[in-house]
């Protein structure tokens, strides 16, 4: 492995790409104010930066699923507001994550994905009754 002489203009030259960095992720990212757990709804709540309000159920959230409410109860952000923690689950999620709706790794969005295509409903039913009178699910068109 080749290591590159840092230099002290090189080292400041990072400084001002790294402080440009955060400035433009504080302008363009969300960043959270305030967070609590709603037990009332089973809602984490996040106030925004901005003014917005995000929420979502716990259950959502990979390793908070079976958290108590007092666990739930117990999260706090860092000053920068770019993440929330539960220390006392070991679980941290990015605010700009959690508001694109990832809640967790790959396998636990889709292991989430999987129990929602189980999912049934009047809707489901239907569209499947209509599709067997066509003549079924429609084939799939190799390019």
């Amino acid at each position: 492995m080749q290591f590159t002489k840092l230099t002290k203009n090189r080292f400041l030259e990072e400084i001002a790409k790294a402080k440009q960095a955060w400035q433009e992720a504080e302008t363009t990212e969300p960043r959270a104010i305030s967070v609590k757990y709603n037990q009332d709804q089973d809602l984490i709540v996040i106030h925004l930066k901005n003014g917005s309000i995000f929420s979502f159920p716990p259950r959502l959230a990979q390793g908070l699923a079976d958290a108590t409410p007092e666990q739930l109860a117990d999260v706090w952000i860092p000053p920068s507001g770019e993440s929330i923690h539960w220390d006392s689950l070991d679980v941290d999620f990015g605010i700009p994550e959690l508001v694109m709706g990832i809640f967790g790794t790959k396998s636990w969005m889709a292991e989430l994905g999987r129990k929602g295509g189980q999912a049934t409903s009047k809707a489901k039913s239907e569209a499947s009754r209509n599709n067997g009178k066509k003549g079924g699910r429609p084939k799939k068109v190799t390019v």
